[in-house]
């Protein structure tokens, strides 16, 4: 931890601009030769090591929903840990058998007019076989179409951030099922499935570079979350009342388990087991570590302690704004977006405070901020020399790449909202959002679930205490022992 004394000010500052210099020297390194930077060449034949690699890609990126459950389930408090948790799980069923059923074909089918896919034969992959290869890639099909599913698999339950602890189940599944269709899937193919943000369409497009997902996945799944905050209101006792979380413990295991799992996210947008992966396998490593050190120092300055929950979120917002630049830019560059992307969120969570909003667990401040931020950078720091599939950015000399991202990052974030707030209206007017009041403050678990994901009001007292533990007398036989009731382990209430 670096102290800095007002005194010191002037002299202890003398290093940012030379800081920046290395930067931006580092990530500009002969870009004069970036017209030969790493290229894939995929062939059509099946690769055993990419289809390797695809095949645990797609593993690591199931695992981030458990740990996302696991990240937003300990920040809430414990009688919604059950429900909160269940809003990540529950999409592994219920969009994976839309993506299965229509969302595949959506997506990466026949495009029509650059606004959306189809593709009857890839609907239930009806007439893909298990030797078929997915297009420009060395993966069979069965193996492409999973991994893609995964992505829009998390991204509703990213969402679930916003509203958590005041929604009821039944009206979030129907808004998953709904949200994936109208908005993943239709921006999801303007960028990845040959429409018109992307760079292969033949006619109008913006040439718009998104590696993994900072607008498809965060930009929409971010700003969604801001207008269901909005539309939704606050929890019952916000901000005056303490909404203490039940388990950090849970949100650090759950951090840890997202950060293992984005190296698929990331590096499996690589296509197989080749330059570009180690690429984004090594810019999100670098991302993730600036964006955590970045937000627990920008927190310890501002309240003097640094906390477990600071570490957490900025390592996740570092990740967020990595995804779209993660194949695209040096490492070098990584750090510095890593870093960006840990006091930028970390500001915009504090601002929340100001705004009074209840986006409950930050999705807007961390991922919808992040992943915009990420895809305008790419624009300032994609460099052909890294990926020759990619494109040059400011720092090489060309600004129109910035203005592409910038373009395609506003329109789908305008998109999403829009759509959102269509389908959370239609929802409540039909079905009812918010649960009612007494069944928000008895809790959602056992209100709407029937389930208590903790039970520690009926654990029973120990009948064998530790060494020294006056509690209970160890002499005596065990069915004549008796409880120190003054010093027994108190009941713990909500």
């Amino acid at each position: 931890m670096l102290h800095v004394k007002k005194t010191e000010g002037p002299r202890a500052h003398r290093w940012l601009p030379a800081l920046a210099a290395v930067f931006l020297l580092a990530t500009a390194t002969r870009h004069a030769l970036a017209e030969g930077g790493v290229t894939t060449a995929p062939a059509n034949t099946l690769d055993t090591g990419d289809t390797a690699w695809m095949l645990i890609s797609a593993a690591l990126v199931m695992l981030m929903v458990p740990g996302l459950a696991l990240f937003y389930g300990g920040m809430v408090r414990r009688k919604n840990i059950l429900a909160t948790m269940m809003h990540s799980i529950a999409v592994l069923g219920l969009v994976g058998v839309e993506w299965f059923l229509i969302g595949y074909p959506m997506v990466f089918g026949k495009d029509h007019g650059g606004l959306i896919g189809w593709d009857s034969g890839k609907a239930l992959l009806w007439n893909v076989l298990p030797g078929d290869l997915y297009p420009h890639t060395r993966v069979p099909e069965y193996v492409y179409a999973m991994y893609q599913g995964m992505f829009a698999i998390i991204t509703p339950a990213l969402i679930a951030g916003a509203f958590a602890e005041r929604v009821k189940f039944k009206s979030y599944a129907v808004f998953a099922i709904l949200w994936g269709v109208i908005v993943y899937n239709p921006v999801a193919h303007w960028i990845w499935g040959g429409g018109w943000m992307g760079t292969d369409y033949a006619g109008f497009h913006l040439g718009a570079l998104d590696f993994a997902g900072g607008i498809v996945v965060h930009v929409t799944a971010g700003v969604s979350a801001l207008v269901m905050a909005l539309y939704i209101g606050k929890r019952i006792g916000f901000p005056h009342g303490v909404l203490q979380p039940n388990s950090l413990a849970l949100t650090l295991l759950g951090a840890g388990l997202l950060w293992f799992g984005w190296f698929g996210f990331n590096g499996g947008s690589a296509g197989g087991a080749n330059a570009v992966a180690g690429l984004a396998f090594t810019t999100t490593q670098i991302a993730a570590a600036g964006g955590a050190v970045a937000w627990l120092v920008a927190e310890w300055f501002k309240h003097g302690k640094p906390t477990s929950l600071g570490v957490a979120s900025g390592l996740v917002a570092g990740l967020a704004t990595i995804t779209p630049c993660a194949g695209y830019v040096s490492p070098a560059a990584a750090l510095l977006i890593g870093m960006t992307a840990g006091v930028v969120c970390y500001s915009a969570v504090v601002l929340k405070g100001k705004f009074g909003y209840d986006d409950s667990l930050d999705a807007f401040g961390v991922h919808g901020v992040g992943g915009f931020m990420g895809a305008v950078l790419l624009g300032v720091f994609a460099q052909k020399l890294f990926n020759n599939d990619g494109a040059n950015g400011l720092i090489t000399g060309s600004p129109n790449q910035l203005g592409s991202q910038a373009a395609a990052a506003g329109i789908a974030a305008a998109y999403a909202a829009i759509a959102t707030l269509v389908i959370t209206v239609l929802i409540d007017k039909t079905m009812g959002f918010r649960v009612k009041s007494k069944h928000e403050v008895e809790g959602l678990d056992p209100a709407i679930h029937g389930e208590q994901g903790w039970m520690l009001d009926q654990l029973p007292e120990p009948t064998v205490g530790m060494p020294g533990d006056q509690s209970i007398d160890n002499t005596a036989p065990v069915e004549e022992r008796e409880i120190n009731v003054v010093s027994a382990r108190p009941l713990i209430k909500n």
